[in-house]
């Protein structure tokens, strides 16, 4: 039985966690904040209960995969699952608005055509043809394997771009999500549809390879889901499937160091000097500066430890709004309003700025464990923005500003906001930095293949012997269904070496 000490309570630290606990390993986890989830957190008031974190779940095979090998309980035993339908309500700048039905390629066409125009849908399914090309690729290597030594091969653009001709000019490909928007879709509001994809995420459409394709291929295939209570609730599985398997965790308990001993993981010191030993050490959290010895914690042929060149930049402002009055029947769980002005709101973005026309994600649950009775409403507003650092997140006025900036533009998406607002909590790079120590309160991004590697993260195989990485900031990168992969990664890793090769 060998002793593994594990940095962070994320979920893809503790799904690590749990698969090692459960091929006999003695486990335990070392958090600095008082909880476990990392950024799935919880804010409660007066009867209200908002996702700090992640609103919705995508790829939830991943976490019944998880279930299933750590125990008898099946994911949908442990939390309540309900597919949202429609997926995603959009409303484009020149007012037109359309509903996508939840995992229907053929009903997301039929809604294009009847709110676009006759045309709009089979140019997205033709799309979205493209892009299970660039799934069925990349999906392995990408998703299922180790960073293999030879990961320049996920250098390699796998989008089958078109090839179009024009009349005295070269031919032209598209190479980035913003080209693919322009020259494929050939449609403004299309485009913002895909454009919105990437920038959820955190990345930068112009610059973002057109292998993010497979971002709305992943949730318009296998669809859109909910967790009732919130997605905290799957957070709590986790962690109480983790206690379980007899995973012991210390909350209150900072790594300030992984001690390296005879050139190896021996274990981590903790903030008040107590050095707890360990045979391997899992990594759940972004490196930082002065935590790995001669910070040696690249992964498989040298992928340094990085953002991404212009990956993982990004930050979350969120707006918690408790309202008064009951949500209509049919509102549609999450709806974006797109930003009339995406090219500059891009530009802000990703250069350090505030955008005066963000796009607004509004997520409004139909659950009652949200509010207090149905006479009130929960409500979430995020925009992606640039982190703590560039921008004073913590500068009342320009916190308050962007506030005022989102509820107004989410008003298009909820009827009579303004008056309904009994209360309202402002969450913005700077509290994501404090509680999670995630440097300027940056969200970290899913790997990409293409763009020559830049979009990929750090292997879970370290240089350094005995020292693995997991969660959002490791491979294969950010979101719950990803940073759960990475924990699989690891932990078969421990378990069958450094040969191992993947999921099967």
């Amino acid at each position: 039985m060998a002793r593994i000490a594990v940095i962070g309570a994320g979920t893809g630290a503790m799904a690590a966690a749990a698969r090692l606990a459960v091929a006999g390993e003695k486990v335990t986890v070392y958090e600095r904040s008082a909880s476990y989830g990392g950024s799935v957190g919880r804010h409660e008031h007066e009867g209200f209960v908002f996702d700090t974190g992640p609103g919705l779940l995508h790829l939830p095979a991943v976490q019944r995969d998880l279930f299933v090998k750590t125990g008898k309980q099946s994911l949908e035993e442990s939390v309540t699952l309900t597919q949202v339908d429609p997926a995603s309500r959009h409303i484009f700048a020149d007012g037109t608005a359309v509903s996508l039905p939840n995992a229907s390629r053929a009903g997301v066409a039929a809604a294009l055509d009847g709110a676009l125009d006759a045309g709009a849908g089979a140019r997205w399914s033709d799309f979205m043809d493209r892009a299970r090309d660039a799934w069925d690729r990349s999906r392995r290597p990408l998703l299922e394997e180790p960073l293999r030594a030879d990961h320049q091969v996920l250098g390699r653009e796998p989008y089958p771009a078109v090839r179009q001709r024009r009349l005295l000019r070269a031919a032209r490909q598209a190479g980035t999500v913003a080209e693919i928007g322009a020259w494929e879709l050939a449609d403004a509001r299309l485009a913002a549809l895909l454009e919105g994809y990437a920038l959820a995420h955190g990345l930068d459409p112009r610059r973002t390879p057109a292998s993010a394709a497979l971002l709305p291929y992943m949730e318009q295939t296998f669809g859109s889901w909910y967790v009732m209570g919130g997605m905290r609730e799957l957070a709590r599985a986790v962690y109480e499937r983790c206690v379980a398997r007899r995973v012991e965790f210390v909350f209150g308990a900072e790594v300030v160091r992984v001690v390296e001993e005879d050139g190896r993981a021996a274990g981590v010191e903790l903030a008040g000097g107590e050095v707890a030993e360990a045979d391997r050490v899992v990594l759940g959290v972004r490196p930082r500066p002065g935590l790995v010895p001669g910070q040696q914690v690249w992964g498989a042929g040298d992928v340094p430890v990085r953002a991404g060149s212009g990956a993982g930049a990004a930050g979350r402002f969120t707006v918690l709004l408790s309202l008064r009055g009951g949500r209509e029947a049919d509102a549609a769980h999450r709806t974006v309003v797109h930003s009339a002005e995406g090219a500059a709101e891009q530009a802000a973005v990703f250069g350090g700025r505030v955008a005066d026309h963000p796009t607004v994600w509004v997520l409004r649950p139909d659950d009652p464990a949200t509010r207090p009775d149905s006479e009130h409403e929960a409500v979430t507003l995020t925009a992606t923005v640039a982190p703590q650092g560039p921008v004073d997140w913590r500068d009342a006025e320009v916190r308050q500003r962007f506030a005022d900036a989102l509820v107004e533009r989410a008003g298009a998406a909820v009827p009579g906001l303004p008056e309904r607002i009994l209360h309202t909590e402002v969450r913005t790079p700077a509290e994501t930095e404090a509680e999670t120590g995630a440097e300027g309160g940056a969200v970290p991004p899913p790997t990409l293949a293409g763009a020559d590697g830049a979009y990929l993260h750090p292997g879970n195989l370290t240089r350094l012997p005995g020292l693995y990485l997991a969660g959002g900031w490791a491979h294969p990168g950010g979101g719950l269904a990803h940073a759960g992969m990475s924990g699989t990664l690891v932990a078969g890793l421990v378990v069958e070496g450094d040969d191992f090769r993947g999921s099967r």
